[in-house]
């Protein structure tokens, strides 16, 4: 996907693989504007609840997502609200889901509108993050919603242990469960030539460091850069992977 607009053009791909799992409960997409050049919103859900449930609530995100950004209209709409639109949209219509599904639905989500006024608007529950790097430089990542960052949070352990503690699969927030979910929204004020911006579920962050995803990311076109880190997730999970997915955008200037 490309898409330019005065100055700058965004150049973004999507990766998705269902590691050694049964069942696919990534979805990820990449939504240009249909009437403003230069804008779009990257939507990625990480599915849990069950062979059907973890994909419906993951395809309920997708579909809530599409319908919003339809409607969306840079420079009369809130990008930041039209973001919480989607967390608590999602959410209910999940919930409701859940009534009539043999598993409880839930999904994380990582979402992001990126406007031609060159300013992009951030939102996440769970454990999928969005990465914003300038160069090879990480600028600043999501914090995720999970028992072992609330450890870190509290000092308790490190970045390195929260990795390899056995409960790292366990959410404080989400879509689909009782509890509202929460509404973290972070905005860039400013997007430059050479930024590029990562959304990912744990399936893929989980094998990386941020100097690596940056190095990654900077070096290679978005394709390439895709292909490498799903190989590369692939080859460090040993046989043991989760599904994963990501979406990557990189600001390139006109040629």
């Amino acid at each position: 996907m490309s898409t330019a607009t005065l100055g700058y053009r965004l150049n973004g791909t999507t990766g998705l693989h269902r590691g050694d799992r049964a069942y696919q409960q990534d979805q990820v997409g990449i939504l240009p504007h249909d009437r403003i050049p230069g804008c779009l919103m990257v939507v990625l859900a990480d599915g849990m609840g069950g062979k059907s449930g973890g994909r419906k609530a993951a395809d309920q995100v997708l579909l809530t997502a599409n319908q919003l950004f339809e409607r969306y209209a840079p420079g009369r709409d809130d990008a930041g609200e039209a973001l919480k639109q989607l967390v608590l949209e999602a959410h209910l219509m999940i919930k409701l889901t859940a009534i009539t599904s043999e598993e409880e639905p839930h999904s994380t989500v990582a979402a992001f509108i990126l406007g031609p006024s060159q300013g992009c608007d951030i939102i996440h529950a769970g454990d999928s993050r969005v990465y914003h790097f300038r160069g090879a430089e990480l600028v600043s990542r999501t914090i995720d919603h999970s028992y072992v960052q609330r450890l870190v949070d509290e000092g308790q352990i490190n970045e390195d242990e929260a990795n390899a503690h056995p409960q790292s699969n366990l959410l404080t927030g989400c879509l689909g469960t009782n509890a509202d979910p929460p509404l973290t929204h972070h905005r860039v004020g400013r997007i430059e030539v050479g930024d590029s911006l990562l959304a990912c579920s744990d399936g893929l962050w989980h094998y990386f460091t941020s100097r690596e995803l940056g190095a990654i990311v900077h070096a290679l076109p978005p394709r390439e850069a895709s292909e490498m880190l799903v190989s590369k997730a692939r080859q460090r999970a040993r046989g043991a992977g989760d599904n994963l997915s990501l979406a990557l955008v990189r600001v390139e200037a006109l040629e």
